[in-house]
This record gives structure tokens, C-alpha cells and sequence, in this order.
């Protein structure tokens, strides 16, 4: 459960300028509160506490941007294809920033790496970072990206059109392939998504 200090009246123009309704708070003590993407932010005196399943959005819009980033990203499934789940994060300086999973469905294992990158990248760049190096452990996904190698299915050619597409809100960005052991939580977060399952 983040929560952000900060002036609570910016907080709250920073939500209602990125079109997040926002209402009076609930008890005496809250100053507001907002509900965007699965997430409630409540506004106390000189803080904002941020809960939900999915509380990265929210925070990225109250978070200020800027800077470096790393992002990792795993998928699988549980047969190919089979049920299917994603796990990501991304890190900063300062540690770990956010990091997310979810179940996606029948997918491959393809698909799960594609959709998992697409996660962490929409993560980053609502957190507003400039610059983003993604790590993966999926050499195919990553030399797709890089365009080494060629994307003979249809589904796979549109996902690495999305990303490149995300990536293109960065001022910088690089994509690597690192061993299993360099992504170990991101394989972590996937496989307890699918763990849900």
C-alpha cells in the first residue's frame, strides 16, 4: 500500500488535470478521495494513501517523473497454450518503484512474454520515466523488438507494434536478453499469477 507524502491540494490537481474524478473524503480526517483503475487514493493531512489491486497508476499520476528506469518483464503458460500469467516491475535508484501480475487468459508462451512487456512499458511510462532499459529472459521477444529477427505471426507482429509504440514515449531506451537468475522476480510474479489459476 503506497503511501506519498506530499501537499494533498496539488495532489489533487495533478489527479483532476489527468481526468481522475475526485470526491470529498469519506470521514473527518480525509481531505478526498479518488478511485482510477482498480485503485483508491485517500488524501490525509500531508498524505495520500493509495490502495487496490492495481495501485501503480495512481501513484504514477501523483508520483513526479523523470529519470532512469530498468523494467523487467516474464510471462508464461501452463501449456502452450494453456492458462497463462505475467509479472513485471521496474526499478530505479531509489529500488523497486512498482511491480505487477496478472492472469491473461489461454495464451502461449509467446503471448505472455509480449503482454507482459506491454505491461511494465505502459507501467514506466505512466510513471513518466525519460529514460527505460527493459530486461527479458525471452531471447525471441527481445530480438523481435530488436528487429534480428523476423515475427512470422500475426498476433506476435501486432504486440511488437504496441510495444514499439510504447517505446516511443521514451527519450531513451534500450531492450536486453539476461539470464532466468538476472529476472527471477518477474518470473516470480508470473508464476504466481498463474499459481491463481
Amino acid at each position: 500500500m503506497p503511501v506519498i507524502e506530499c501537499d494533498v491540494g496539488t495532489a489533487r490537481t495533478r489527479l483532476e488535470e489527468a481526468g481522475v474524478d475526485v470526491e470529498s473524503g469519506n470521514t473527518d480526517h480525509e481531505r478526498w478521495r479518488a478511485s482510477h483503475a482498480g485503485a483508491t487514493a485517500v488524501a490525509y493531512d500531508n498524505k495520500v494513501v493509495i490502495q487496490g489491486a492495481s495501485p501503480h497508476r495512481l501513484e504514477a499520476l501523483l508520483r513526479e517523473g523523470s529519470g532512469r528506469a530498468y523494467a523487467y518483464f516474464d510471462g508464461g503458460s501452463r501449456g502452450n497454450p494453456g492458462p497463462a500469467g505475467i509479472g513485471w516491475l521496474l526499478v530505479s535508484s531509489d529500488g523497486i518503484v512498482a511491480e505487477g501480475s496478472d492472469t491473461i487468459g489461454r495464451a502461449t508462451n509467446n503471448q505472455a512474454e509480449y503482454e507482459a512487456l506491454i505491461a511494465a512499458l505502459e507501467a514506466a511510462r505512466d510513471y513518466g520515466f525519460d529514460e527505460l532499459h527493459v530486461r527479458g529472459d525471452s531471447e525471441l521477444i527481445v530480438k523481435q523488438v530488436r528487429g534480428e529477427y523476423n515475427t512470422n505471426n500475426p498476433e506476435l507482429r501486432e504486440k511488437r507494434v504496441t510495444v514499439h509504440e510504447l517505446l516511443s514515449a521514451f527519450e531513451e531506451w534500450t531492450i536486453e536478453h539476461v539470464p532466468r537468475e538476472v529476472n527471477d522476480r518477474a518470473d516470480e510474479l508470473a508464476n504466481e499469477a498463474m499459481d491463481q489459476l
